[in-house]
């Protein structure tokens, strides 16, 4: 029986936000960020549209949010997504719901265009992504550097059907 739910994000959330944006820190293949943003920081990074949260419990398990594209107005419905699971609340379909919701919400808010920027690695994040229609337009080689290791990215994209035809 599922016992968590999708909320959107509220700022006493952040505190779980930024527990569980670590472990994707720590993790080695979720970010190239080093530490983990201030609230402020985090706040003015993604927009303020289709910030959710999943909870159980009380205690934040997963998140997802846009970041803009651009501050183009022809690509005002184009946005980078981040979605963070709690490595102790996978295997709940957390990451399906939460991605069908985001999905969902943001053609609501007028994105007809949804990109994610992947480590080839993090198979899991792939397959979900995949699973919702993105496409994997590119593996951009060597983009970016961490621990002295420079790392290959996939550029994942999904297209709306129902917005922007």
């Amino acid at each position: 029986m599922q016992n968590w739910e999708i909320r959107n994000f509220k700022k006493e959330n952040y505190a779980d936000v930024a527990r569980i944006y670590q472990t994707g820190i720590d993790g080695r293949n979720a970010t190239f960020q080093k530490i983990v943003p201030t609230f402020e920081e985090w706040n003015q990074k993604y927009l303020h549209d289709c910030r959710f949260v999943v909870v159980e419990d009380g205690v934040t398990i997963g998140w997802a949010a846009l970041l803009a594209f651009s501050k183009m107005p022809s690509y005002r419905g184009v946005a980078e997504l981040s979605i963070y699971i709690d490595p102790e609340a996978t295997g709940k379909g957390i990451g399906t719901a939460l991605m069908a919701h985001i999905v969902e919400e943001s053609e609501k808010a007028g994105f007809w265009t949804l990109q994610s920027l992947i480590f080839p690695e993090n198979v899991a994040s792939i397959a979900l992504h995949n699973k919702f229609g993105f496409k994997t337009l590119c593996v951009h080689e060597k983009l970016g550097e961490m621990d002295g290791i420079f790392r290959d990215v996939a550029l994942l994209e999904r297209r709306s059907a129902i917005v922007g035809k």
